[in-house]
C-alpha cells in the first residue's frame, strides 16, 4: 500500500505524530530539499526503513535492511547469515523431578 500525503511545512510534525499513530512502520519515504524536514522526519518517524529522495522499491536481499516495525513485521532484516535465527524464540521447560514424587536417583545415575 502506498499512501501519499500533501502537507504544510508547519504541520510537518503532527503530520509524522499521526503516521505513527496508525501502528505501522514498514517504509517511509519523502522527497524534500529541505535539510530540516529530513532531519525532522527522521527524529519522528517510526519505520523500519526511510528513504529520502530516492525510490522506496527494490531492497536488496541481503544487502540492503528491509525488515518491520509495529504492525509491519517483526523487525528482522531480509537475507544475510542470521536471518533465520532472527525469528527463532528461545524457551526452557524446567521440571522439578523430586517435587513431584520422582526418584531423581534415577535420572543423575551414571553407569
Amino acid at each position: 500500500m502506498l499512501h501519499i500525503i500533501r502537507y504544510r511545512s508547519q504541520e510537518l510534525e503532527a503530520i509524522c505524530m499521526q503516521i505513527n499513530a496508525s501502528g505501522y512502520g514498514l517504509t517511509f519515504g519523502l522527497q524534500s530539499r529541505i535539510e530540516d524536514n529530513m532531519q525532522l522526519v527522521a527524529k519522528h518517524i517510526r519505520a523500519a526503513n526511510m528513504y529520502f529522495n530516492r525510490s522506496m522499491t527494490g531492497a536488496t536481499v541481503g544487502v540492503q535492511p528491509f525488515g518491520g516495525e509495529g504492525l509491519s513485521g517483526t523487525g528482522p532484516k531480509a537475507g544475510g547469515p542470521h536471518y533465520l535465527t532472527r525469528f527463532v524464540t528461545e524457551r526452557t521447560l524446567t521440571i522439578n523431578t523430586a517435587a513431584i514424587g520422582g526418584n531423581i536417583e534415577l535420572l543423575a545415575r551414571e553407569d
